[in-house]
Formats: C-alpha cells, sequence, structure tokens
C-alpha cells in the first residue's frame, strides 16, 4: 500500500477565505487528502472564537477543488442521525466526483453535546451508539438513489482496544490513531488481532497516524516502521502555513518511488 500525506485544515481562528486557500494549496501541493474536523467551537485558543461547520465545508471544498480527497477527522456520529449523515455524505461525494472519505467517531467535546442540545452521556454509551450506526449507515448507501460514485472509504478514529478497535476491524477501511511509534506498533497489532477474530484480512486496512507536530519529518521513518501508511499533519488558522507540507511530500514520493 503506498504512503499517503494528508493535511487537516482545522477550521478554527480563521475567516472561511483563509481555509478555502488552504485546501487549494493542500491540493495544488500534492497532499492526497484534505480532512477538516467536526466540532462547533475551537477546541483550544479563544474558546468562542471563529468555527465552522463540518460537512458544509466539505460541500464547499467538493466543489473548489479536482482531484485531492477529502473528509472530516472524524465526524461525530451523535451530532447527525446515521441515515441523515449517510445522504450527506453521499451528495457531498457527488459534489466530488466520487473523491470522499466518510470519517466517523464516538464523540467526546462535551461543550459541543451541552450548546447544541445533545445528550453527552457516557464514553461507553457513546460507543455503543457507534456501534448501531455503522450498519444503519451501510443499509442507507445501499438504499440511495443515486448511489456514491464509489465505495466510499470509511475511516474510524480512536484508539480503545476493546471497543473501538473491534469496530474499526469491521467496518473500516482506515484506521485512524495517534501516538509515539510504539503505541502505534502495540494499537496495530490489537488491530490485527480483532481482524483475525472476525476473519479479515488485516491489510485490508489502511492504518493512519496524526502528528501533533507538521514539523517532524524526523519522525516519518520510525511511524512508518510502526505500520502507518497514511500520516496527517496537522496546521492552524488563521494563516495556515503549509510550508512543512513540501518535506513530507518528498518523502513520500521518495519512499513510493
Amino acid at each position: 500500500m503506498k504512503i499517503r500525506i494528508a493535511v487537516q485544515l482545522q477550521p478554527q481562528h480563521a475567516d472561511m477565505s483563509a481555509i478555502m486557500s488552504a485546501v487549494a494549496q493542500a491540493e495544488e501541493m500534492g497532499a492526497d487528502i484534505a480532512y477538516n474536523w467536526d466540532h462547533f467551537y475551537p477546541l483550544w485558543g479563544e474558546a468562542d472564537g471563529k468555527h465552522f461547520e463540518c460537512w458544509t465545508m466539505l460541500g464547499a471544498w467538493a466543489q473548489a477543488t479536482e482531484k485531492i480527497e477529502i473528509g472530516p477527522l472524524v465526524s461525530c456520529n451523535s451530532y447527525r442521525n446515521p441515515e441523515l449523515l449517510a445522504d450527506m455524505a453521499r451528495t457531498v461525494d457527488h459534489i466530488a466526483g466520487g473523491r470522499v472519505i466518510f470519517g466517523i467517531g464516538s464523540g467526546w467535546f462535551e461543550r459541543d453535546y451541552d450548546e447544541y442540545g445533545y445528550e453527552f452521556g457516557t464514553a461507553p454509551g457513546r460507543l455503543r451508539q457507534l456501534d448501531a450506526a455503522m450498519p444503519r449507515i451501510a443499509a442507507r448507501w445501499e438504499k440511495l438513489n443515486p448511489p456514491a460514485p464509489r465505495k466510499m472509504p470509511v475511516l474510524i478514529g480512536g484508539g480503545g482496544e476493546k471497543v473501538t478497535l473491534r469496530i474499526t476491524a469491521e467496518h473500516a477501511d482506515i484506521w485512524h490513531g495517534f501516538g509515539s511509534p510504539e503505541t502505534i506498533s502495540h494499537k496495530n497489532s490489537v488491530l490485527d488481532a480483532w481482524c483475525a477474530k472476525i476473519g479479515r484480512d488485516p491489510s485490508s486496512i489502511e492504518r493512519s497516524v496524526g502528528l501533533q507536530d507538521p514539523t517532524r519529518i524526523d519522525k516519518a521513518d520510525e511511524l512508518l516502521a510502526a505500520g502507518a501508511q497514511q500520516f496527517t499533519l496537522p496546521f492552524e488558522g488563521p494563516d495556515y502555513d503549509l510550508a512543512p507540507l513540501a518535506d513530507w511530500l518528498a518523502w513520500r514520493d521518495a519512499k513510493n518511488a
């Protein structure tokens, strides 16, 4: 499986014009994927700073780009009915011409829930809801007319070994996690074990890792050796300095040659 480089353009503390310019630049530079995230408020910095909604933004990205894959990292299962979310993703995928990666997770940012009227509940409860939602999403994709332009890749984010990685083994095409090379290696082995339990080829799941610092190209080879295949670089507003992306793309091209 080829190495892929993604950017996460965090949709906080920035004007929409800056975000749109950043996704265009990421595509022009040659990034494989552009992600945003699914929150309603900034995660750090000014708590009530500028912020934009995930899926309507992805619709704009779909229209404004041509080649780069796009998606949420990750969409929160709690914020939308599973059938509606499936239809939204299918619609954006048509706008994009089949370039959406359907990222989903169980949710964790309590302020989003409180401010928008969703029940926060408990982490195990939110995971149970995600587990129940995945077959509903797949079933809705089968019913929608027209269907998505391609079999939409499903990305599940999270490192919980008892539930999240089991759901990943059952439903995902991409697993996304965080941590040191040692952590990524361990989580990959746990995911492999879940695949073995359900009779799935573990190599059919792409392994993605989120970097905390996009300048740490020195960690690339260690993370690759730990099993990472997709590398996501975070970029913050308001200005989105994508300069570190160039080194990662050069590294990708050398490894994939």
